[in-house]
């Protein structure tokens, strides 16, 4: 790869397309959000229920004015790249555009949720493990420092056996809305917690949504997502200590960034796919544990 790599974006339907390459090449861009090391090239550009054709022609002067070309095109926006960005807000779209990436020998970082569903990320991390891909999907509150530290602070008493985080749950255009936007809250949980999540009870109410993840041997998780409330934390615990945190949602885009380039440039990729699949799990349960009013398995 060359020393600056070349990023080819595939989808404009979601602010963070804007967002992550403001951070590589905007020139003013704040140094605490500067990430070096990569540029964004190309942007392919379609409709989804997400994003009209008005606010895509809004974001695609936004990407040219940094430098980006943007097409209608798959295969000229990964021509000329060095590594892939799925950046398509609409999780229906993932495993579609995450097939057409398989045979081309190039890294991808798959944005947040994995997939709409478990059934569709699972075929995802099959044809990732059948072609033998670079690849990680993830969202930006697992990497938050704070998350980080309660987790090495719980660890350093014993094993963490009880996690709470909450989160906002946005509503969704098309699909469900906790897959969409509980995947934020739900990564925060799996992160400290580890796999093991045996099943989900969850419950809506007038705010949104709870969810208790019973890990068995004696853990427990519970995610609160909340309508209209955009701030991201929870607590890390076993009996011995318990450790509060909160996000930063200034430097969520760069922290998160930060790893996309290192796992570009040859490192390994930061989460395990088996764990954004665990994730998955945990929301599809979650989505059908409203539905049914029980608990439902993973």
């Amino acid at each position: 790869m060359s020393k600056e790599i070349r990023i080819g974006m595939v989808g404009l339907d979601t602010s963070h397309s804007i967002a992550f390459t403001k951070c590589l090449q905007a020139p003013d861009v704040p140094a605490e959000q500067r990430v070096e090391g990569a540029r964004v090239v190309s942007c392919m550009r379609f409709e989804t229920p997400f994003q009209d054709k008005a606010g895509l022609d809004e974001r695609q002067k936004q990407m040219e004015a940094m430098g980006v070309e943007v097409t209608e095109d798959f295969d000229h926006a990964v021509a000329e790249c060095e590594a892939i960005m799925l950046e398509i807000n609409d999780p229906a779209y993932h495993l579609e555009y995450f097939a057409k990436c398989a045979k081309l020998g190039k890294p991808v970082f798959l944005d947040k949720p994995m997939a709409d569903n478990i059934a569709n990320a699972r075929k995802i991390y099959d044809i990732a493990k059948q072609n033998n891909m670079r690849v990680f999907s993830a969202s930006s509150l697992r990497f938050v420092p704070a998350l980080i530290e309660a987790i090495d602070a719980v660890k350093a008493v014993g094993e963490v056996k009880y996690t709470s985080t909450y989160g906002p749950l946005g509503k969704a255009p098309a699909g469900s809305s906790i897959v969409w936007y509980g995947v934020h809250a739900f990564e925060m949980l799996q992160r400290a917690m580890g796999q093991g999540a045996k099943g989900v009870f969850a419950r809506r109410d007038s705010v949104g949504v709870v969810s208790i993840v019973d890990y068995g041997e004696g853990k427990r998780g519970v995610v609160e997502l909340t309508e209209g409330a955009y701030s991201y934390g929870g607590s890390v615990r076993n009996e011995k200590k318990a450790v509060p945190f909160t996000a930063n949602n200034a430097l969520l885009y760069p922290l998160e960034l930060r790893e996309v380039v290192k796992f570009f440039a040859g490192g390994e990729p930061p989460v395990a796919l088996e764990d954004a699949l665990e994730v998955t799990a945990m929301l599809d349960a979650a989505e059908r544990s409203v539905a049914s009013g029980k608990i439902e398995a993973l």
